[in-house]
């Protein structure tokens, strides 16, 4: 039988395979625009070598791959979409970090770290042009023009809904008053659009009708909400020794998470800690932490992940994924939304 490993060994070269076609260096181009590329999708080291740097999970191409299998029995008709949406996560990836002033990510330093805001906003404007050419580039011959136009217009509005989403985590920062109404708006933009598309280009690829379409599409958007909100719950509440990240990190830099804005809206003194403008040291966070356990803040984060697991489980039921890749895609359901890290 085959199982989500299986396809995860047998379809992540294939996404490689196709990323490297459309990053393909053009001889005449200046070394070093490529080099920042191929180096942010972890194919080089910062000297342009060969490197088996961590290259991310790959879950949205591989999300659009299983549900074009799982609704006409080939994965091939959405190569070209897996490879877009995959580039067009790295656009956002790569303006985030300069955005957030993050000086790493994947454990590696991160591209504007090494080579400059300038050029890092420049690559990522590159991979924002990619992720448009890698549609025509990998479509097959035969494919109507009308899946690749709109395979294209799903990519734009995306694409536009991740600045959204992206203005709304940044505005979230300085708003006193933001709320858990506000934090989810911010997902739906900044996390759950890319995933829906993902599901939703896999569907329209495979030529499948607008009602599964559409069920394909909510399916993602509820993944999305619920894998942001476990993240959120496993950040502050998770075993560091399966997360492999300090607790509390979000905390510590005031980040405005979902169980944090409740806690915010129900405790004064939380607010206040989030208003003093001293660092955050152990034994404050370990305040704030007990202060989230006082509301009930773990509990309300907990209660909504698992709404929308039940969401998440209903629309792919309602969709009615065929074959062993249906059977792939609960599996990777069960993965991302049971995992401790």
């Amino acid at each position: 039988m085959t199982t989500l490993a299986d396809y995860f060994a047998r379809l992540l070269p294939v996404v490689e395979a196709d990323l490297q076609i459309v990053l393909q260096v053009r001889e005449t181009w200046p070394p070093l625009f490529y080099h920042m590329l191929h180096y942010h999708m972890g194919w080089v080291d910062e000297m342009g070598s060969p490197s088996q740097a961590v290259r991310g999970k790959r879950i949205r191409p591989m999300l659009a791959l299983l549900v074009s299998e799982a609704v006409c029995g080939d994965y091939q008709p959405a190569r070209p979409a897996a490879a877009a949406v995959e580039l067009i996560h790295n656009f956002s990836l790569l303006h985030d970090d300069i955005q957030d002033r993050s000086p790493t990510r994947r454990n590696r330093p991160t591209v504007w770290k090494l080579w400059g805001d300038r050029q890092a906003i420049n690559a990522g404007d590159a991979l924002f042009a990619l992720a448009h050419l890698a549609v025509p580039r990998l479509a097959d011959p035969a494919t109507d023009q009308a899946i690749l136009n709109r395979l294209l217009q799903i990519i734009d509005e995306t694409s536009l809904e991740l600045t959204r989403g992206q203005h709304l985590d940044m505005a979230l920062e300085d708003q006193a008053s933001a709320t858990p109404s506000d934090y989810l708006d911010m997902i739906a933009g900044k996390t759950a659009a890319l995933i829906a598309s993902a599901a939703q280009m896999g569907a329209i690829a495979a030529h499948a009708g607008e009602d599964v379409q559409c069920q394909y599409r909510a399916f993602g958007m509820s993944l999305g909400f619920a894998f942001q909100v476990l993240d959120d719950v496993l950040d502050i509440w998770g075993d560091p020794a399966s997360t492999g990240k300090e607790v509390a990190r979000d905390i510590r830099e005031r980040k405005k998470t979902l169980p944090v804005l409740y806690g915010l809206s129900h405790s004064a003194e939380l607010q206040l800690l989030y208003a003093d403008e001293q660092p955050l040291d152990q034994a404050r966070i370990e305040q704030a932490v007990a202060l989230l356990n006082s509301v009930g803040a773990r509990e309300y984060a907990e209660e909504l992940a698992r709404a929308y697991s039940e969401e998440t489980i209903a629309h792919l039921e309602a969709a009615r994924p065929q074959g062993a890749a249906g059977q792939a895609l609960f599996e990777l359901v069960d993965m991302l939304l049971h995992r401790q890290h």
